[in-house]
């Protein structure tokens, strides 16, 4: 069989794995489980970091595709506390590193500068075994089984390609995200449009918070943190459950989970192990959040993925895959940037998390904020 290199998932970083091997000649398939690339929201706004995302981008050959996506104002940033009152404040001049686009205008960027039919949607994977020499058979829920010579676990925080490796599981960190949406905002809700500005907003108190980042066409996304067991998340009216837990919040903040125009949707924040890592097995690595997921509380979730994407990619390209020694060099050196580099930021994000909802909130996040200015 010629060699190709096998992916699972199509998020991201194994998108974005896909498109730099493909810009190189090398044979790439995307396996993922959704029907089709509109089966299910994307989620929100990503800030691309200069070294990880950006640079991602462009190794891709799309940056300036992404830059004409950017939402313009979405560097912006308030910080408050539960009665409103503003502790930083930093507008967006057009220039920062950091710049916001969609989630879904990423993606889609990414899935149109794939050659056709290099995504095979409605694949799930539901059995792999190693076979020989580093293959992998593979079988998916519609009964078709696949061979790979390489393969890549880029499925998320519950891959079903990191059993291969590693017994590791991501387990709850006890904070809980829920997430909904306002429309027509500054028609419809002015109050908490107000409250989120042109950018993004952090309200912080102990033990809570709501986040919120505006998104194009008057959206905006809002988050609303709590340090709650898993449990409490499994009742029928979140709504309720946030109302209990900000009845004595400034109104205009209240309004962002009051007056939401979408759903609720509960996301509890799980983590593998800081510092995750693995023996090298034959013919298989990790990426994003297969490899490394972490709570979003240092932003650098996407951006380590796609930066992993592209970075396998080149050391695939560099040492060649037509025998298992070159893909175990390819592999080894791939690991042994990825697996340090994520364990710092992961790190990081622990570290913030506890600081963002601690007992003299909004200041511990503040000061990491300030730091890095």
């Amino acid at each position: 069989m010629s060699a190709t290199v096998t992916v699972i998932g199509a998020g991201l970083g194994g998108l974005t794995l896909a498109r730099v091997l493909q810009r190189h000649g090398v044979g790439v398939a995307v396996y993922d489980l959704d029907a089709g690339p509109d089966a299910r929201a994307q989620g929100g706004m990503l800030d691309l970091h200069e070294e990880s995302g950006q640079a991602a981008m462009r190794a891709a050959g799309l940056y300036e595709a992404f830059r004409e996506h950017v939402l313009p104002g979405g560097e912006a940033l308030r910080v408050v506390d539960r009665e409103g009152r503003e502790h930083l404040v930093e507008s967006d001049d057009g220039d920062g590193e950091r710049p916001e686009i969609p989630r879904e205008d990423l993606r889609r960027l990414l899935l149109g500068s794939l050659a056709p039919g290099t995504v095979r949607w409605g694949r799930k994977l539901v059995r792999v075994r190693p076979v020989r020499g580093g293959w992998h058979e593979l079988t998916f829920a519609d009964g078709a089984v696949v061979v790979s010579t390489v393969l890549v676990g880029a499925d998320g925080a519950w891959s079903r390609v990191r059993p291969l490796v590693s017994g590791a599981e991501p387990v709850y960190s006890g904070t809980a995200l829920v997430t909904t949406r306002l429309y027509d905002v500054d028609r419809a809700h002015p109050a908490a449009a107000a409250a989120v500005g042109g950018g993004s907003l952090m309200a912080l108190s102990e033990g809570k918070g709501i986040l919120a980042h505006r998104e194009p066409h008057a959206t905006v996304e809002v988050y609303a943190a709590l340090r709650t067991p898993a449990a409490a998340l499994e009742r029928d009216d979140l709504r309720g459950l946030l109302l209990d837990a900000f009845d004595d919040w400034a109104p205009e903040l209240v309004a962002l989970v009051a007056e939401a125009d979408d759903a609720y949707v509960p996301r509890p924040i799980s983590m593998l192990p800081t510092g995750h890592s693995w023996p090298r097995s034959p013919g298989v690595t990790l990426i994003g959040d297969a490899a490394h997921v972490m709570s979003p509380f240092a932003g650098e979730g996407a951006n380590l993925a796609m930066q992993d994407g592209a970075e396998l990619a080149a050391a695939l390209v560099a040492h060649g895959i037509e025998t298992a020694t070159r893909v175990e060099a390819a592999l080894a050196e791939h690991e042994a940037a990825m697996i340090p580099r994520a364990a710092t930021a992961a790190g990081e994000s622990a570290a913030n998390l506890e600081l963002a909802f601690r007992a003299d909130a909004p200041a511990g996040l503040i000061e990491v904020i300030t730091s890095h200015a």
